[in-house]
């Protein structure tokens, strides 16, 4: 897997935010009641379920941004699958940092663990077809490109960023504009000659009309399987075919063999159950 680490850059706001939540007013005061100033200690970050791991930079930043004397050895790397008692990484340094910073690590790594889990378990269900899963922007707010990232970590690809890097005309865009043709013109006189357009369309009329338009990518949205065949063969490589809702891992083989290119879920980001891992602490 030819997965890209993020910036540290980029991940150091949204860690230093959340340690900044956690903290309050007061910093901890369970630890700093228990744990003298000068205990230093060993913890292991382990895995509790089987799955794939992602957002290790992050807990590796909440420790560090804590205490910088703390030290971070990582066992696993992010997009590799783990099992229950896996060490994904060993903690070692003053013992107040590392408690301190446990549950926002945590919270990062479960969460993006869980959702390249998903993603993975998709990914697999569609091994030996064409179509690729993809994400949507229904994403946690401030997060959307770490659990971006975390579909990576899972095998998945990354739709639109945000509304500014690609044109996804939907329903309520063709209601307002009058009609697809109307809303492709505008957006195409409106973005630059590098832009995709793409057209959500729930009937193969609404994807002749698209076709016609000369669209660059159709969305073909909860469409049943025949439906979404006709539509593989209407389009005949003229556009990007993606298909849409309520996609499981059950389902998702049945809908690449129509022949779609991609296969959109936003289950991945928005609904995806936590990996469990815990920090235990060693004597």
């Amino acid at each position: 897997m030819n997965l890209h680490p993020l910036p540290a850059l980029m991940l150091e706001p949204l860690v230093r935010t959340a340690l900044l939540e956690d903290l309050g007013r007061a910093g901890d005061l369970t630890t700093d009641s228990i744990v003298p100033a000068g205990r230093c200690a060993r913890m292991t970050l382990e895995a509790r379920q089987k799955g794939v791991i992602a957002g290790l930079d992050l807990a590796a930043i909440a420790f560090r941004l804590i205490d910088p004397a703390i030290e971070i050895k990582f066992g696993r790397q992010d997009g590799v699958e783990v099992s229950p008692g896996d060490i994904v990484a060993s903690v070692e340094g003053p013992a107040r940092g590392i408690l301190t910073a446990e549950r926002t690590a945590l919270n990062f790594l479960c969460r993006l663990s869980g959702i390249a889990t998903a993603t993975a378990s998709v990914a697999a269900a569609l091994s030996g077809h064409r179509a690729r899963v993809v994400c949507t922007r229904k994403t946690t707010p401030g997060l959307r490109a770490v659990e971006k990232y975390a579909v990576r970590a899972g095998g998945g690809a990354n739709h639109r960023f945000g509304l500014d890097d690609a044109v996804l005309i939907k329903d309520n865009h063709i209601g307002v504009a009058g009609g697809v043709h109307a809303a492709v013109e505008r957006a195409r006189a409106g973005v630059g000659h590098l832009v995709k357009i793409e057209v959500e369309v729930d009937t193969l009329a609404q994807l002749e009309q698209a076709l016609d338009a000369r669209v660059d990518a159709v969305l073909l949205d909860n469409m049943s399987i025949e439906d979404l065949r006709r539509a593989v063969t209407m389009v005949a490589g003229r556009a990007i075919t993606e298909a849409s809702g309520r996609v499981t891992p059950a389902t998702a083989p049945a809908i690449a063999e129509t022949g779609v290119d991609l296969i959109s879920i936003g289950w991945l980001t928005h609904s995806a159950p936590i990996l469990d891992i815990g920090l235990d602490f060693r004597s």
